[in-house]
């Protein structure tokens, strides 16, 4: 049986695109979660940036006419970070440079009130900074005070390194268990293919009926398609089957009376020449009737050695009827035949395929049988049960004995006799349909001896 073009797993390219979603996913959670952390760790500096800023503005004053700013030591103490990070600051009254670092530049069409955050670089580091306004009213004045406030980030960028870490874990740990689900959900879906598989192959060539399971709906055209296909194989076997009897009945029936007329003409016939042609006319007849039926014969075991059609019979029964309508044949070659049974041999099996097998060792016995010989037929319940013919002709060739089953295949000593080379390859065929074996041997005193065994 030719096995089907295979092009990939559907379980493996289930899977990959189970996982490949999973990894896009964790690489999607991953951006997220540590986009979401830098927002957050970022407005956290910030805020209290902004809140050193705003003390140390609120500790501006106008004293005397000169603006005055007492730094507290609180400013910079809420800005102090475990990587100690450097804080840098600078103080502008309207825009001129009073106290800090004057590399820190101020921003400008900053208003009054408004507060400003921006990262840049400063004595090549990277800093966040905030500038803040404050306006002063005194005695005799009003005058603005601006403050650019600026800390480094290693702290915030250990903290964000943690959580990057912290964010790849959790993304490869949802990976982990999303691709151990795509294994389960994979498998989960693909073993009701399985078992839909499991179950079609179980069944015996002779079961064609319905798979009537509950499927999954995505599977149910797949179903009602084997369903349909093995209702057509069904009607189509037993359309072969009901061709093949009729076939047997419309070959064998015109043969038959094509030779009994022949017969009826030979016996009219006086000149030795025409009898001669008529003799041979009577035995191509014989061999056709022969190879057809046998033919036909091994076409039916063919066809039922996959479906059997297994019943209770009684093997002594089968083959007693067997031989009482074989012996007025056997009466006119000549020969007897002779049924030694046990009472009584059941057996579950196909009547048809065992009275086939049966009847072409018979004939074949009484082909090769001399006249006014014996042909000893027994049915045993042995270990199992066991059907020999045997009969007093030449015996099998020796050297022949192992091939003589073949399809086809004759021995040496059988180029006189009428045969088609098919009788013990059909009995052979109906012991395997049925589990057995079928052996072949000849006897001390002379003869051949067939032995199915079931």
């Amino acid at each position: 049986m030719a096995n089907p073009a295979v092009a990939g797993s559907l379980r493996n390219r289930l899977v990959l695109s189970l996982i490949g979603g999973a990894a896009l996913l964790a690489l999607i959670l991953f951006v997220a979660v540590r986009s979401y952390a830098v927002q957050v760790a970022q407005q956290g500096q910030d805020r209290i940036l902004l809140a050193s800023a705003t003390s140390i503005l609120d500790a501006a004053a106008i004293r005397d006419g000169v603006v005055e700013v007492d730094i507290p030591f609180a400013a910079f103490a809420m800005l102090s970070t475990p990587a100690d990070d450097r804080v840098f600051y600078a103080i502008y009254q309207d825009g001129t440079f009073l106290s800090g670092y004057s590399d820190l530049s101020l921003n400008s069409g900053q208003s009054v009130g408004s507060d400003r955050f921006t990262t840049t670089k400063l004595r090549g580091v990277t800093v966040r900074q905030v500038s803040a306004n404050r306006r002063l009213i005194g005695a005799n004045r009003t005058t603005d005070v601006q403050l650019v406030l600026a800390q480094t980030q290693d702290a915030l960028a250990e903290t964000l390194d943690q959580i990057s870490r912290n964010a790849a874990a959790l993304g490869v740990g949802f990976f982990a268990l999303a691709a151990a689900l795509s294994l389960w959900v994979a498998s989960t879906t693909m073993g009701q293919l399985n078992r839909l598989t499991t179950s079609v192959t179980r069944r015996g060539p002779q079961d064609l009926s319905p798979f009537m399971k509950p499927v999954p709906q995505e599977m149910a055209p797949l179903v009602t398609s084997l369903n349909s296909l093995m209702g057509r194989l069904d009607q189509s076997l037993s359309q072969s089957e009901d061709f093949i009897a009729e076939a047997a009945h419309r070959v064998r029936t015109p043969l038959a009376t094509v030779r009994s007329y022949a017969e009826a003409t030979l016996q009219r016939v006086d000149r030795e020449e025409n009898r001669e042609a008529m003799r041979s006319m009577v035995k191509a007849i014989d061999e056709s009737s022969r190879a057809a039926g046998q033919l036909l014969d091994h076409a039916m075991i063919t066809f039922r050695a996959d479906h059997l059609d297994r019943q209770k019979i009684d093997l002594v029964e089968l083959v007693q009827d067997l031989v009482t309508r074989l012996t007025p044949i056997a009466e006119m070659k000549d020969l007897r035949l002779v049924l030694k049974c046990d009472p009584v041999v059941r057996y579950a099996g196909d009547p048809i395929l065992l009275q086939n097998a049966v009847r072409n060792l018979i004939d074949n016995a009484m082909k090769y049988g001399p006249v006014d010989s014996l042909v000893e037929i027994s049915v045993a319940a042995d270990v199992v049960p066991t059907i020999t013919v045997c009969d007093s002709g030449p015996g099998f060739p020796p050297d022949e004995i192992e091939t003589l089953t073949t399809r086809f295949k004759r021995g040496r000593n059988s180029k006189n006799s009428v045969g088609s080379g098919l009788g013990l390859t059909i009995a052979q065929d109906v012991a395997e349909a049925h589990g057995g074996t079928i052996k072949l041997s000849n006897r001390t005193e002379g003869g051949a001896c067939v032995t199915l065994s079931l």
